[in-house]
């Protein structure tokens, strides 16, 4: 499947139309939003519970949350310039860059177009403001999650659910227990390497149980992900030339989404640390039933043998979708600790030492996954912005300022 994304332009900004995450959005026909000015617009008032809390987290009820207006760039967004939205309609996430910068693979999906749960696609950035961003579908079968280019610019990465079922696999029936919101740990996901042409090329991880949220180190030589072959939810790092993995995270809770840092010397991940006995009881049994409640999460840093972890946020709530900026002397992530209702999400840079918190995104939805290209220049990310008060996510790239 190949999606053509027909631009727009407007004061000066390029705009584009394509795909993907996991809600409900427009068709891929689609190609120009009308600018809605929030005057004489009512706010819509939600009622916050623990199910909308953790929604948000991944974007399911964010993308249900109706806007008042359209905003592509706020005026407090001093390190974004020259923001441009890459896609229209739908659900679209975990963009993140080819080691050349000039693609982004990430998961889309949109049951109009008969995609039911996420696939992969790969998307050529526009080089000016009259090119098309133009995505074209690498997977299929099954559910995929966490994709990420090879530093060839041949071969992709990405866990799948496919050798489990070609169908999407069951979502958690949450009325079992009390509309909390869980995330399945399929343990039909494994890590595998396709060429960008979507040829299933090798099969990465072959252990019983869930392996994914994979990303590599910036020399593409290591890989981190997350796996419960130890009846956990831990991080392990691969040699991709040896095949060797080594676990590097072994406290009870959920750690994943790990990032090398620039220079490859430290990792920065998210992980949920339960801490009474009742809310440990809640995590082991929830992940015996291959679920986890992902609200309570933290960032945390280390060297990139796992030594030396520190948690770098107490913020509580969910603080997730942890990155390093292009220096490596700072940690960019997103939450939504300032809430009491559970939302927004926005972005937030945080020194390594834990200090010098400075909000830098300022949706009033979703604002997440984000990643800076590999020459440091520009920042990709998620976002519900300027989304013409329907429920969709959509991909954003802007200049990075310092």
């Amino acid at each position: 499947m190949k999606t053509v994304l027909r631009n727009s332009v407007n004061g000066g900004l390029r705009f584009g139309k394509s795909c993907s995450m996991s809600l409900k959005y427009k068709s891929a026909t689609q190609g120009t939003v009308n600018r809605i000015s929030g005057a004489g617009l009512k706010k819509c008032i939600q009622k916050s519970s623990a199910f909308i809390v953790a929604a948000l987290l991944f974007g399911s009820f964010v993308n249900a949350q109706p806007k008042a207006g359209d905003t592509l760039h706020y005026a407090d967004e001093r390190h974004f310039k020259n923001i441009r939205q890459l896609t229209f309609g739908g659900d679209n996430a975990e963009a993140y860059w080819s080691f050349d910068d000039t693609r982004i693979i990430f998961q889309r999906t949109n049951p109009k177009e008969g995609i039911l749960c996420d696939q992969m696609f790969i998307g050529k950035l526009p080089v000016n403001a009259t090119d098309s961003f133009t995505a074209k579908q690498v997977s299929k079968g099954g559910r995929t999650t966490c994709g990420f280019f090879l530093p060839n610019g041949k071969d992709v990465l990405y866990a799948s659910t496919y050798l489990g079922s070609d169908s999407c696999p069951p979502v958690p029936d949450r009325s079992k227990y009390n509309n909390r919101y869980l995330w399945p740990i399929y343990e039909s996901f494994d890590i595998f390497i396709a060429g960008t042409n979507g040829k299933i090329k090798k099969r990465v991880t072959e252990t019983p149980g869930y392996d994914a949220e994979a990303t590599l180190s910036h020399d593409g030589k290591k890989m981190i992900f997350t796996s419960m072959r130890n009846g956990d939810l831990d991080l392990y790092v691969m040699d991709l030339k040896s095949k060797k993995v080594t676990q590097i995270t072994n406290e009870p809770g959920y750690d994943g989404g790990a990032w090398f840092s620039p220079d490859d010397t430290k990792i920065v991940w998210r992980a949920s640390r339960p801490k009474t006995d009742s809310a440990k009881a809640d995590y082991k049994d929830l992940l015996l039933k291959g679920l986890v409640a992902p609200t309570q999460m933290e960032v945390f840093i280390a060297n990139a043998d796992g030594s030396s972890a520190k948690q770098i946020t107490h913020l509580g709530n969910a603080n997730w979708a942890p990155n390093f900026t292009p220096d490596g002397k700072h940690i960019i992530f997103c939450s939504n600790h300032e809430y009491k209702r559970g939302f927004p999400f926005n972005m937030y840079l945080i020194n390594l030492d834990g200090s010098g918190l400075e909000k830098i995104s300022r949706d009033k939805g979703f604002d997440a996954f984000p990643m800076f290209s590999y020459d440091g220049k520009q920042i990709m990310f998620s976002s519900n912005r300027n989304n013409g008060g329907t429920r969709d996510t959509n991909l954003f790239v802007a200049d990075w300022v310092e």
